[in-house]
């Protein structure tokens, strides 16, 4: 009887129900940036214990992130973020933000306000969509930024002002980032980004001037730094839209990896389906305590 009905289910692997696993490069990018000694722990940043689902969501190595710049720069939150996100902020930081702060205001910028990173939810919060990058740690929501004589640059009042250092820096800032973040969306991108940029580090596979970078909306020219030497390999094909690492792929039983940790296709399936979106309303995605649910998994883990 047990063998009947092993057979009957030979396609899922004799596994009864077939559930949905992490993509393992998550967890090898995780294991990488910590052998290379990328974040040292710090009051400012402290190891977290490991987020284990819902589903596949989760962080084998998180990381509490309450200030960058050896707690320079504080960081509203604070935010669980893997390993990889908080050189990749670091080195915006040091290389674009700060450089172009002193430029036009004359000091430094001392903090950032955020909407969150880590939160187990599909793309844009929406029902039935991809899973996000938030939801393994892979990104950051940044919705303004405070100098050091205490001013505050809000996204969603200084993007669009014309003519003003506030909106220079803002845009300046936004373009700096598509050098150092595989997706960055700001205002202007779609209805749900017009607060705040969107940073992560998905995987959209290479062209052949380095690794595909999607940048929304794109900086002006004068912004925009010449591409790297081609490698002699053909262009790779534009995209439209990013995409997510995990996707659900209906009668699959669970997510997929796009690309694997070189930039490989894996073998075709079937086309994703996503639920019917409902009509976005302009409203900001959330609040941090919305976002961060690390702080009561911990917490329930701990008792």
């Amino acid at each position: 009887m047990f063998l009947g009905a092993c057979a009957l289910l030979s396609l899922s692997g004799c596994g009864f129900l077939e559930h949905a696993e992490r993509p393992a490069w998550r967890t090898q990018a995780e294991n990488a940036c910590l052998a290379r000694g990328l974040v040292q722990p710090s009051a400012f940043i402290t190891p977290a214990h490991e987020i284990d689902g819902p589903g596949i969501c989760g962080l084998t190595h998180p990381f509490k992130v309450s200030g960058l710049a050896n707690g320079t720069v504080s960081v509203e939150g604070p935010v669980t973020i893997d390993c990889s996100m908080i050189p990749a902020l670091e080195d915006w930081l040091a290389d674009v933000v700060q450089p172009i702060a002193q430029a036009h205001f004359g000091q430094n910028v001392v903090g950032l306000t955020t909407f969150g990173a880590y939160s187990c939810r599909g793309v844009d919060n929406l029902a039935g969509a991809r899973l996000s990058e938030h939801a393994f740690g892979n990104a950051i929501d940044i919705s303004g930024f405070k100098l050091a004589d205490g001013r505050n640059i809000v996204i969603v009042q200084d993007w669009k002002k014309t003519d003003t250092q506030e909106s220079a820096f803002l845009h300046e800032v936004h373009a700096g980032a598509c050098q150092h973040f595989t997706t960055v969306l700001g205002p202007g991108a779609d209805v749900f980004h017009y607060n705040h940029f969107h940073l992560d580090l998905a995987m959209h596979g290479a062209t052949n001037t380095g690794p595909r970078r999607y940048c929304k909306p794109a900086p002006a020219p004068n912004l925009t730094p010449a591409p790297g030497q081609p490698d002699g390999l053909p262009p790779a094909p534009e995209i439209e839209e990013p995409q997510d690492i995990a996707q659900a792929a209906p009668g699959v039983g669970g997510p997929m990896a796009l690309h694997g940790p070189t930039g490989e296709l894996p073998p075709p399936v079937r086309a994703y389906s996503p639920a019917p979106l409902v009509p976005p309303q302009p409203l900001p995605e959330g609040r941090p305590l919305d976002w961060d649910i690390t702080s009561s998994i911990n917490a329930s883990r701990d008792n």
